[in-house]
């Protein structure tokens, strides 16, 4: 059930009707927007009459929830969210904010000279794997914690973000002091026991779609991280598997524009995932970005051609700066803009 109450409801009306709402078997789950607070009640109650809400003392609506994903929909955030982080960076507002980095943290001189690059390409977050989910146990699997705490040095160099993959549950507590943002992968996108424990964390999640994911998986997927009270959570459109095999997955850019409409939560495009073909993921990125993206992240690597992974679908250094130049133009058509 949601319950929106009227702008000028005092904090007394809204104390009132949530303790109603507890009363009635609810969990609930409050948040403050510019024009007014929404109460979404959540779990398994008895019987209850919707209309009993709507008389409450400064309650403006009240109704009943018919979608599965009840913190995920746009009903509870209709202004959309906008989630702050540490150094004043916005994702969700009018700024399209760009994440990029290599595939991987392989060393010290690879990940520093990466976020030099990232950083003079107007980039706000350094992307890097320091724990990396391959598909073969042969390949390489990333630094581990050295290479945490190695994308946390660089980027303080480079007064950038850090956003970073975790794997599994025993991950998050080590992680914590290096990061400013987790990365859930599409592997991980139904992996719940690992989302729930996101959920209890106060730190942003970047969560991808899964390769055979519908849009109702993502959110329902979703719905785990907030209903555990983190409520910064960021999307990801970053491909699917589908019957085309001339790129690595077929990029949904229709899910973004679905994503928008159906959540106020930010979304993201990956173009380097969606097409893994270096040249293809420039077009993909201005159209994510044209479709309604908040977003992008994408790989980059000083040498691609040297990478450790995933070196076929990551840009050199040039090829960023040149479309960094190429969405700084197209945003301000679509009512965003790039720093």
């Amino acid at each position: 059930m949601i319950v929106a109450m009227q702008g000028a409801a005092s904090e007394q009306d809204i104390h009132a009707v949530i303790e109603r709402m507890v009363e009635l078997g609810f969990d609930v789950h409050r948040t403050t927007g510019a024009q007014q607070t929404i109460l979404a009640g959540v779990g398994t109650p008895g019987h209850f009459d919707v209309a009993e809400f709507k008389v409450l003392s400064g309650v403006f609506d009240a109704y009943r929830i018919s979608s599965p994903y009840k913190l995920a929909g746009r009903s509870f955030r209709p202004e959309g969210t906008k989630i702050t982080f540490p150094n004043g960076v916005v994702v969700g507002g009018e700024e399209v904010v760009v994440m990029a980095g290599p595939c991987s943290v392989e060393s010290k001189d690879q990940i520093l000279l990466s976020a030099q690059q990232v950083a003079a390409a107007g980039a706000k977050f350094l992307r890097g794997g320091a724990f990396k989910p391959r598909s073969s146990p042969y390949s390489f699997q990333g630094m581990g914690l050295e290479g945490l705490k190695l994308l946390r040095e660089v980027a303080d160099q480079t007064n950038l973000l850090v956003i970073t993959e975790v794997m599994e549950i025993s991950q998050i507590e080590l992680m914590l002091p290096y990061i400013d943002c987790f990365q859930v992968g599409a592997r991980n996108m139904q992996n719940f026991n690992l989302l729930r424990e996101l959920g209890y964390i106060r730190k942003p999640v970047l969560m991808k779609r899964g390769i055979a994911a519908t849009i109702e998986e993502v959110l329902l997927s979703a719905e785990y991280i907030l209903s555990g009270g983190n409520y910064d959570l960021m999307l990801c459109e970053r491909g699917i598997r589908t019957y085309e095999t001339y790129t690595r997955n077929t990029m949904d850019i229709s899910a973004i524009p679905v994503l928008k409409k159906l959540t106020h939560l930010p979304v993201f495009g990956d173009p380097s995932h969606g097409v893994g073909i270096r040249d293809l993921v420039p077009p993909m990125a201005l159209a994510s970005v044209a479709a309604g993206a908040d977003g992008l992240l994408m790989e980059m690597h000083p040498n691609p051609d040297k990478a450790m992974s995933d070196g076929a679908q990551s840009l050199f250094p040039a090829q960023l700066e040149k479309l960094m130049a190429q969405l700084r133009q197209l945003a301000p058509v679509v009512g965003r803009h790039i720093a």
